[in-house]
């Protein structure tokens, strides 16, 4: 359900409301909040409420360290692990200086603008999110280790996969939070695991992701387990990856090939903010998770591989990506890409329908190789003309500082 500002105030009266959590995250995807009481939401949204935000990332230092949140009634949902009297619920943010100039550094309104920008050209983007992610055991101190939670393997089904009732909890807590998952299973690591998403429109999709990893280490955590979503959580275990499934409106098989074509073209330039870390370049070449610029059909060993599908499920899977991205940035730049390949009419190759995990030296020379290492990718955005024309300067700087 879609709240208005004076809905969110009387819903917070009905129904016990004592805490309102106001949600952003910071240049990399890392997800904060603050809370406030009921009394305080006519304040919030008439005029915002103040932050200090000197210890963010990418947010400014102790000179320029004040920044307000405006929540947006739309994305008010309860938080279901959260006692039912004195109920928790949390709305995503925009975030503005105090004199009301939009924040720069604010990744949603990086991707609300994409959108906006996409509309009035024709175009909408759709998106479905694939994360994938290990449960981990706990020390008797409660902290992390690399230890499995299980040793099953890819759709293993229980009693070797005892991550099922984990991801029965985790769906059934995303139902009551609005959001709807589509398939859930075991990966192919141990402790590993992967729960997918319905495609949506672009803002909630990646508001959906941020709530998805939140869900997860909570429930995980009342478990007694820690999700690890890092890229590479053990060299010897499989990476996790974030597929990032994209579909257009109007459909329009030309203007779609347009879209791949635009994308391929400009992934070395954007590569640093799909996979924004160091370990991001331990996965890529390896256990499918690509290593070339290509495409093709059903082909999990290409960059973006086009699933079996027809009419309004006709979609694209990208598979370069990981949880370590931020997803209103991943999301903003394929827009920007896809947009790009429409305007410049860009004609997508010809699909490399062969195993690129296995195909000889003189085969992959043909192709070109996405950045090796998180240096290469932040010389390719750092030098981008593409990518300096849409994000904004301070965040480019703070992706490719040394």
């Amino acid at each position: 359900m879609k709240y208005t500002a004076d809905e969110v105030i009387q819903y917070a009266l009905e129904e016990d409301v004592k805490f309102i959590r106001l949600a952003f995250c910071d240049v990399f995807g890392r997800q904060k909040n603050i809370s406030i009481m009921p009394e305080e939401l006519k304040r919030a949204f008439e005029y915002g409420i103040a932050i200090d935000a000197s210890a963010i990332a990418g947010f400014g230092d102790e000179t320029h360290s004040d920044l307000l949140l405006h929540p947006e009634p739309d994305t008010l949902t309860p938080l279901p692990w959260r006692p039912e009297h004195g109920r928790v619920v949390r709305m995503f943010c925009k975030i503005s200086y105090p004199d009301g100039r939009p924040f720069e550094c604010d990744t949603r309104a990086f991707l609300q603008k994409a959108v906006a920008d996409a509309e009035k050209a024709g175009f909408s983007f759709y998106f479905g999110a694939e994360q994938e992610f290990y449960l981990f055991e706990l020390d008797a101190k409660n902290e992390p280790t690399d230890k499995p939670y299980d040793n099953a393997g890819y759709m293993d089904i229980a009693p070797d996969d005892k991550g099922e009732n984990i991801r029965r909890e985790i769906c059934l807590t995303l139902e009551q939070m609005g959001i709807q998952p589509e398939s859930s299973h075991h990966e192919e690591g141990p402790g590993q695991n992967e729960i997918d998403f319905r495609y949506s429109d672009a803002l909630s999709s990646a508001d959906n992701a941020m709530t998805f990893r939140t869900v997860v280490k909570t429930v995980a955590h009342r478990s007694g387990l820690f999700a690890d979503f890092s890229p590479k959580p053990r060299e010897d275990l499989p990476g996790n990856g974030f597929h990032i499934n994209i579909s257009l409106r109007p459909l329009s098989d030309e203007y779609f090939r347009n879209v791949l074509a635009g994308i391929l073209e400009k992934i070395g330039e954007i590569t640093l903010f799909m996979n924004p870390v160091e370990d991001s370049y331990k996965r890529l070449g390896k256990r499918k998770a690509p290593g070339y610029v290509s495409w093709s059909h059903e082909n999990r060993s290409q960059l973006i591989r086009i699933p079996a599908a027809a009419g309004e499920y006709e979609r694209a899977e990208l598979r370069s990506a990981d949880p370590s991205a931020n997803p209103y940035l991943a999301f903003g730049l394929l827009i920007r890409a896809g947009l790009y390949g429409i305007e410049h009419k860009l004609t997508l190759p010809e699909p490399a329908d062969i195993n690129l995990f296995k195909a000889d030296p003189s085969v992959l020379k043909r192709f070109r190789k996405l950045p090796g290492s998180i240096d290469e990718a932040k010389k390719l955005a750092a030098g981008s003309a593409f990518v300096k024309e849409f994000v904004p300067q301070p965040v480019l700087d703070i992706y490719c500082k040394e």
